[in-house]
């Protein structure tokens, strides 16, 4: 009875693994429609961006604001195409904790009140596809088989 029990449990592990790379898709998609809007708000009106960075009191506003929005479309691009995953999750990840501490951590946790819920979980996200990469559905996979052998 024990080992049917631990039998059944192993096979339908076996079972879930087998989509272990959709979650890794599903937060790439998610991330990239997430910063998709901002990334687009940045440029389609940078020097307001610049001028309320410099009312934060950031250092050099203009450059951060051009970095900040140049960030969030690279995340666009490469998360989407599943292309230097890793890579674009570390900048994107010190954007978020920018965010989190100048303009969201005064407003407590709460996503609805502008808190940095949000921001938190995107950083969660980017974590995991630095630690984790971008899965089985991605060019990063593809230029990793072609370079195997």
């Amino acid at each position: 009875m024990k080992t049917k029990i631990i039998s059944s449990y192993s096979n339908i592990i076996k079972k879930i693994e087998m989509g272990k790379d959709l979650p890794l898709l599903l937060m790439r998609i998610v991330l990239a429609y997430g910063f998709w809007g901002p990334a687009m708000m940045k440029w389609n009106n940078i020097d307001g961006i610049i001028e309320w960075f410099d009312s934060m009191g950031m250092p050099m506003p203009a450059l951060n604001a051009y970095l900040s929005a140049s960030t969030e479309m690279a995340g666009v691009i490469l998360l989407t195409l599943g292309l230097c995953t890793r890579l674009i999750s570390i900048p994107l990840m010190i954007v978020m904790l920018v965010a989190i501490f100048t303009v969201h951590y005064s407003n407590g946790f709460e996503a609805g009140n502008n808190g940095f819920e949000i921001p938190l979980y995107y950083l969660l996200m980017l974590l995991s596809l630095t630690i984790y990469g971008a899965g089985k559905f991605s060019i990063d996979n593809i230029i990793k088989r072609a370079t195997k052998g």
